[in-house]
């Protein structure tokens, strides 16, 4: 598994700080992505060496870490999470994953977020209250809440 890019970002996870990491290699394709870039398996690895250094750099800035697609290897984007909450227990978990069910390989119990769903252009991002795309809040490492709406402006 690679990474491309990564970044700061104060709108993926509501109420978080969040070190956004896009992961390569997408094998969704969603027709309207805005990051068609990431479907080419390009980057560096990902693997807890990698990841161990970008939570050192970020240190007290972030409250989370957002795995942005590994679609291609969920198990691999579990384990960095169960690592993530083994070695920074602080820090808050999150997948966006464009996949409309959550893998069989990936364990509740290792985030604290998962977004389910592809982008259909006509529905809209996240943002738009016609999305079909939700984000979860995992609760007690075992259930689903759906908080999607909290990205809806009122």
């Amino acid at each position: 598994m690679k990474y491309v890019n990564t970044g700061v970002v104060f709108q993926e996870i509501p109420d978080e700080v969040t070190l956004s990491i896009n992961i390569s290699n997408c094998p969704c394709h969603c027709l309207g992505c805005h990051s068609q870039y990431l479907w080419e398996d390009i980057g560096e690895p990902l693997n807890t060496m990698s990841l161990g250094m970008m939570l050192k750099e970020y240190g007290d800035d972030i409250t989370c870490v957002a795995f942005m697609g590994g679609d291609g290897e969920p198990d691999k984007v579990d384990a960095l999470a169960e690592w993530t909450k083994k070695n920074y227990p602080e820090l808050k978990t999150a997948w966006y994953s464009g996949r409309g069910i959550l893998s069989k390989d990936v364990q509740l119990k290792n985030f604290n977020f998962i977004k389910l769903g592809p982008y259909i252009e006509s529905k809209g991002p996240l943002n738009k209250p016609t999305t079909n795309q939700r984000l979860y809040k995992v609760v007690k490492g075992e259930t689903l809440k759906d908080i999607t709406s909290k990205f809806w402006k009122k």
